[in-house]
């Protein structure tokens, strides 16, 4: 059920959140073996807090699953990587978990993610494949695609999860949920695991547009903790959630709708945006030139980022030691060896590549600029649309193992999300069909909305009107 039907449920004394709970543990229990979103819950932990919930609150007593990268004060936060997985338990709360605590929800399980949030399939996790319930051959997108799972599995009323380069809206569009990036600097990211410092931001995936603004209204706003969080107050996002589009100006930019974009995917994300149209949405073709740069800059710019972030992980201070070293440099090598995975290792050694002496203002000097042009492109295109529509992917999910050779491939996969993190706007998946794509059928596509720098609330607003054109028969 969604949180607003599970909240009216707690009010009306027809539930409780033990009873949730329990209910909760019990699906994972039955059906999780299948899917592999959890690597762990604390069920006793969990049932003490639902005792003492406050039901006034807008959360209270809903259980919300947490992606991996997010500390929660006693629990493992494991990253997905073997490097954290021994003996690390987080000592304190990150500041999303303690806004939720203060909006009356329950963190509840610990969701599987690709290591330290690298990837698009959460195949790269060291500790187990997660698979997409519409098609367990098939993987749930990534990086947060635990947290995707599980809520499309029904094994959570919602989750956390963490987007650098779309690993909300991307899982979110291959398990057929709601996903919602926040703006960068709208929620504090004090206490996420860092991959890409000036990338990355935590946002919900829910099962309805209504359920991520409730979240997004529990853990946005300032950070003192943060120093790259906002001081800009967060509005009501449910104000004008139903409002709908009659009269907004929706852009359709040509350079998302070329080729490579599987068929059915361009079918559904094209009838979605006819049915906007037909509530008077004004619907404008418009361009964003840099586009086709944007995968490149991405991955200068993340990996450079994460080479730096992950040198902390050394053998020394937490994680990983290994056994019997030489010397100082030989454990740290040896530690980062063991407890690293090739894409992690991959995208290190890129990073500190484009960084090095000699190369720095031919790479990561030259991605900055080109991250300057793409989001003047979305400067000037939010001068003329209050958003913009696009494909949030361009193919359904796709088989386990497809491209476990062709790391490149992957990388590919998403054009269409990178350039929101590098302009730092906020975006959002809406479910809005299903495909037939590689010999699967009736799998879920997404509808990418994106708006300008702070306007989640427009962007719930746009959103929740397509989520109800799709709900509607035709």
């Amino acid at each position: 059920m969604s949180i607003s039907t599970l909240r009216q449920q707690l009010l009306a004394g027809e539930t409780t959140p033990s009873a949730i709970l329990e209910r909760l543990a019990g699906d994972i229990a039955d059906h999780d073996r299948q899917i592999g979103a959890y690597l762990c819950h604390d069920l006793e932990s969990a049932l003490a807090e639902a005792a003492a919930a406050n039901l006034s609150l807008p959360l209270g007593g809903i259980p919300i699953a947490i992606k991996d990268n997010i500390n929660v004060l006693g629990q493992p936060c494991t990253c997905g990587s073997k490097f954290l997985s021994e003996n690390y338990r987080s000592p304190y709360d990150a500041t999303v978990i303690r806004k939720l605590r203060a909006a009356g929800a329950i963190p509840f399980g610990r969701m599987n993610m690709d290591e330290f949030a690298m990837g698009s399939s959460t195949e790269n996790s060291a500790l187990q494949t997660t698979r997409n319930p519409h098609d367990t051959g098939r993987i749930p997108g990534g990086s947060s695609g635990g947290s995707a799972a599980a809520v499309a599995a029904g094994s959570a009323i919602a989750a956390l999860g963490s987007d650098t380069g779309g690993s909300i809206r991307q899982p979110a569009s291959h398990c057929g949920v709601v996903g919602l990036k926040p703006s960068y600097g709208r929620v504090s990211r004090y206490g996420l695991v860092a991959f890409a410092s000036s990338l990355d931001q935590i946002g919900p995936l829910t099962r309805t547009v209504e359920d991520a603004a409730l979240i997004l209204q529990a853990i946005a706003g300032f950070d003192p903790a943060d120093s790259t969080s906002l001081d800009v107050p967060a509005p009501d996002y449910l104000t004008e959630i139903n409002a709908g589009v009659k009269g907004m100006k929706l852009g359709v930019p040509r350079e998302y709708f070329g080729g490579g974009i599987d068929p059915g995917v361009r079918k559904n994300v094209e009838e979605a945006i006819q049915r906007l149209a037909a509530q008077g949405a004004d619907i404008i073709e418009i361009s964003l030139p840099h586009t086709e740069h944007a995968v490149a800059t991405y991955y200068v710019i993340a990996p450079a980022e994460a080479s730096s972030n992950l040198a902390r992980f050394d053998g020394i201070r937490y994680g990983h030691r290994a056994a019997n070293p030489a010397d100082i440099l030989d454990l740290y090598k040896k530690s980062r060896e063991e407890g690293f995975g090739p894409e992690v290792k991959r995208r290190i050694i890129l990073g500190t590549y484009v960084l090095s002496s000699g190369y720095y203002d031919a790479y990561y000097g030259r991605a900055q600029k080109i991250r300057t042009l793409i989001r003047r492109d979305f400067e000037d295109a939010f001068q003329k649309v209050d958003a913009i529509v696009s494909p949030v992917a361009p193919t359904p999910a796709r088989r386990l193992g497809a491209y476990a050779d062709d790391p490149l491939h992957e990388y590919l996969s998403d054009i269409f999300t990178l350039s929101a993190n590098l302009a730092g706007i906020p975006g959002i998946s809406v479910p809005c069909g299903l495909s037939d794509f590689d010999g699967g059928r009736n799998l879920p596509t997404g509808l990418q909305i994106l708006g300008p720098h702070l306007g989640e609330a427009k962007l719930l607003q746009i959103a929740r009107a397509a989520e109800l054109a799709s709900a509607r028969p035709a």
